[in-house]
């Protein structure tokens, strides 16, 4: 009598594996989608933080003192610096780069390709007007060109000249100019 009696016991056990493979199979599926979509989120992320630090940071930094020459009547006439790549940075086109020099009376901005803009490639390794690694390029701003004279920029005034690259952020100098100053002789300025 025992062989007529139909037991159902591994049917049970058959469909709950079948049913496990399933949620185990849906399971695999997901977290390969979760996993894909973390990865894409981390290199966008990454991919931001490098645009950001490459906008807060500037491209250029100063390489060696500033330097002024005095004018007839305690005004400057000149202002000079050398600029450098900073570390790391990418070649940037010195003719597209701003300056605006500012004193608590006036501010002027002049371009890279301006006439009151002299750009002198002290230290080049390539040929043309992008500053490269391992290349240093002497600025000199012609001030009283700019409108800067005596009523506007002189003895013991502070002066800020911010270099503003093409992509990046401005670089600020700023200096103080001395409390005496003689006809046509160059200062340099902390």
């Amino acid at each position: 009598m025992k062989s007529l009696h139909h037991d159902e016991d591994g049917f049970t056990g058959l469909e709950a594996a079948i049913v496990l493979i399933a949620f185990v199979v849906v399971a695999a599926v997901f977290s390969y989608v979760v996993l894909g979509a973390g990865f894409f989120t981390t290199q966008k992320a990454q991919e931001t933080v490098h645009t950001g630090v490459a906008q807060a940071t500037s491209a250029v930094e100063p390489s060696g003192p500033v330097m002024i020459q005095a004018g007839a009547n305690e005004d400057i006439t000149n202002a000079s610096f050398y600029l450098q790549l900073a570390a790391g940075g990418n070649s940037v086109d010195m003719t597209k780069v701003g300056y605006t020099v500012s004193t608590s009376k006036m501010v002027q901005t002049v371009q890279g390709t301006d006439s009151r803009v002299i750009i002198e490639f002290v230290k080049e390794v390539n040929t043309g007007n992008l500053l490269e690694p391992r290349e240093m390029v002497l600025i000199d701003l012609d001030l009283e060109a700019m409108g800067f004279d005596e009523t506007t920029m002189t003895i013991n005034d502070k002066m800020l000249i911010e270099v503003k690259p093409p992509i990046g952020a401005a670089l600020p100098i700023s200096r103080t100019i001395p409390a005496a100053l003689i006809n046509n002789r160059w200062y340099e300025v902390y």
